[in-house]
């Protein structure tokens, strides 16, 4: 077991550290209130390589790994992004890009992957539904047969990047619910166009993650050709389960990399201000030990992090190192926030500061990609082989 940084490693986290420097924390303050979409930056990530690390290099990637991916997502976030970031990586290798290159067609893969990796294409995915939620085999959403092809109909809530998108991946039920022998039967992914005639959308006003907007999707009869399914007709449970699963890695990364932020600029606030006797307040122990204990949680969420990725990328099972990753990560940058803004008292709740956005961005993700409680729900059973809860 190897904790050293190989020499390419060291070079794309430097890039990634350059590339993120140049669109700081006051880049990421001013969009965050015009609820801009992160252009500039997204346009520098891909001219630098850094989206491509884990596509195939046949289609443009640099054919590396889950691995390098989630140093570079952490790195970005730690440079000034926050945990924002981490959704245009969701949205593009990881829903457009992983998907593609595991599950797509021969076509797709020449025609999308060069885009993706230049940045002129766009994706996001709609899996979530309004009746459903954490639930996925639930879903509504149908695809019926018509002719050679299918019409979708059915809605989605909390689909990220869709006004900017080119693509969407959207997963619906091909065969109901109750025709399948197997819950996870009968599931479908299919990649659309998303100015296609009767998918719309309207957004969500939320709390944070401004620079990308949350929306509801409507689905009235949209055509889908056969040549748009990504993955095995009716049988994409466990193909989806691969894209959901990397996912969490990334969200794990962009919450090591806000929780590592929070806890540099609350370490060096507190080292300048004096309040009583002289003293920086930095030398208090009441401030000390929440950021110490923010810290080690940080550490551990990165390490348990590399794990997933690694076993990823050596094509072995990481579905619980990847949940539980993303479970501590979501508890470290919560107490890093938290306590950042503590440390600083009254100015951490002012804009300028930067933690209070860190603080709102970073809260959206003990609930999505997925809730804190479903990840305690997969450990008791999957790890402990408890009975079923739920």
């Amino acid at each position: 077991m190897d904790f050293l940084l190989n020499e390419q490693q060291k070079m794309i986290i430097e890039t990634a550290r350059k590339v993120g420097g140049e669109y700081g924390l006051e880049y990421w303050r001013e969009i965050d209130a015009k609820k801009q979409f992160p252009t500039e930056i997204w346009k520098a990530i891909c001219s630098s390589g850094l989206a491509a690390a884990a596509l195939p290099e046949e289609h443009g990637g640099s054919g590396l790994g889950m691995l390098e991916l989630a140093m570079i997502v952490e790195t970005l976030a730690a440079s000034g992004a926050g945990s924002t970031v981490g959704q245009l990586f969701m949205n593009n290798p990881i829903f457009g890009g992983v998907g593609i290159s595991r599950f797509g067609t021969a076509q797709m893969k020449r025609d999308y992957l060069p885009k993706l990796v230049s940045g002129e294409m766009l994706f996001c995915m709609a899996l979530t539904e309004p009746d459903a939620g954490s639930n996925s085999l639930e879903i509504q959403t149908f695809a019926r047969r018509e002719g050679n092809g299918f019409r979708i109909n059915g809605r989605k809530i909390w689909i990220t990047g869709v006004p900017q998108a080119d693509k969407v991946l959207v997963i619906a039920r091909t065969q109901k619910a109750e025709d399948v022998k197997r819950r996870t039967d009968g599931i479908t992914m299919f990649l659309l166009d998303r100015d296609r005639e009767g998918l719309s959308h309207t957004p969500i006003e939320k709390v944070g993650t401004n620079t990308l907007t949350s929306s509801m999707v409507f689905l009235d009869d949209v055509w889908a050709g056969p040549d748009e399914i990504v993955g095995t007709l009716d049988m994409g449970w466990h193909e989806l389960l691969d894209v959901l699963n990397t996912e969490r890695i990334v969200t794990t990364a962009c919450l090591v990399g806000t929780a590592q932020l929070a806890i540099e600029l609350a370490v060096k606030y507190a080292g300048e201000r004096k309040v009583f006797r002289g003293a920086p307040i930095g030398s208090y122990q009441g401030l000390q030990f929440p950021l110490a204990e923010a810290y080690a949680q940080t550490e551990t969420a990165r390490l348990m992090n590399y794990k997933a990725a690694s076993l990823f990328d050596s094509g072995l099972p990481y579905g619980s190192e990847a949940n539980i990753a993303k479970l501590i990560a979501g508890h470290a940058s919560a107490q890093a926030t938290d306590r950042a803004m503590q440390t600083m008292g009254g100015m951490g709740y002012a804009k300028e500061s930067y933690v209070e956005r860190l603080w709102r961005d970073a809260r959206l993700f003990r609930i999505a990609p997925i809730s804190e409680e479903m990840i305690l729900n997969f450990i008791s059973i999957h790890n402990l082989k408890m009975p079923r809860s739920y």
